[in-house]
């Protein structure tokens, strides 16, 4: 038991795949990232941990700290630049916290990641953007807080003690709409940390930034129906179909299939091309009634048929590319957007 009793240290995370360099002439496998930003439905929780369990894989959560924090301990979060309690996003039901803390222990020993979307979700001007790395150290501090204490700012006595140290396990986050990554990885919580999925750029393999953590950012992928690609996401695709979480229901099944089949323009163009990881990046929300969270799910059950398919957490990620000859990632590195080796993987070291 760690503290409160809210979390425990029982030893390294279960169910880590094996990971081995490549070989030489070997074709590497094609990773897909499945995270969310926000974690924190129970009922979607459930979904995409089931998904997963019938897939073979794994994925990353991103949690939201307030998720952890009934309402009327509100007061307990401190957001930098803001009053006591403030939040841009709204605080969960006291039954909703409680279907939150009781999906974590269970998601982490299944293999899943629990990483970071912070807290308060600041977006736009006096957001995150123009926070210092001093302000991200602190809202580092109370994310790891409200998970290291929910025993005690909850009262829940029917959950079980989180069976992870958060402190030991948070390597990896995504700030909220992608901004105020500059000072965020001035931050002095990131010096213990694998990554950062705050960015955005192409289907390229991972590099790390001047500071040691690897940059895997959301990407731009074909978008059907459309002249330009789009961001692995499915907040940019529904703000470009419809512009509102609540759009046309007739045009549902339309922009289903554009969000589907953008999922899987992208994994075809690394699968068959590059091998570039696929990244992908979502929330737990019914946007345009759920039909974002239908798209994900059926492009990964297609990608699951393909050989050669990893469907893995960031931090798994990580362990591959940190097992790698160097010499041979550069070389990964260098192949352009869709493109295998000039000669072939079988000519590939």
């Amino acid at each position: 038991m760690i503290g409160n009793g809210s979390t425990s240290y029982t030893g390294p995370q279960p169910h880590q795949p094996v990971t081995e360099r490549l070989k030489p002439g070997e074709t590497p496998p094609q990773f897909v990232v499945f995270s969310w930003d926000g974690a924190g439905t129970a009922k979607l929780f459930e979904r995409f941990r089931k998904l997963s369990g019938e897939l073979h894989g794994s994925m990353t959560f991103f949690l939201t700290g307030i998720y952890t924090l009934p309402r009327s301990k509100r007061k307990l979060y401190h957001p930098p630049r803001h009053p006591v309690g403030a939040s841009a996003i709204g605080y969960l039901s006291d039954k909703a916290v409680h279907g939150c803390i009781g999906q974590l222990g269970p998601a982490w020993l299944e293999g899943h990641e629990i990483g970071t979307h912070f807290n308060g979700h600041f977006c736009g001007a006096g957001g995150v953007q123009d926070w210092s790395p001093a302000d991200w150290d602190s809202e580092i501090d109370q994310a790891l807080g409200f998970v290291a204490k929910w025993r005690t700012n909850t009262g829940f006595d029917d959950l079980p003690t989180l069976p992870f140290d958060y402190k030991r396990e948070l390597v990896g986050g995504r700030t909220p709409c992608l901004q105020g990554r500059k000072n965020l990885l001035k931050s002095e919580h990131l010096k213990t940390w694998k990554y950062d999925s705050s960015g955005t750029g192409t289907q390229v393999w991972p590099t790390r930034t001047k500071g040691g953590l690897w940059n895997l950012p959301m990407q731009g992928i074909p978008f059907p129906g459309h002249s330009f690609e789009v961001i692995s996401m499915d907040y940019n695709m529904m703000f470009n179909q419809s512009g509102t979480p609540s759009g046309d229901p007739s045009m549902h099944p339309t922009w289903k299939r554009q969000a589907r089949e953008a999922y899987l323009a992208g994994f075809r163009r690394a699968y068959e091309g590059n091998r570039a990881p696929l990244i992908i990046g979502n929330h737990f929300e019914n946007w345009n009634r759920g039909i974002y969270m239908d798209a994900v799910e059926e492009a990964a059950r297609e990608m699951a048929q393909h050989s050669d398919v990893r469907l893995v957490s960031f931090k798994q990620l990580v362990a591959w590319l940190e097992a790698q000859d160097p010499k041979v990632l550069g070389k990964l590195h260098a192949l352009p957007v869709g493109q295998k080796p000039a000669g072939g993987w079988k000519s590939f070291s």
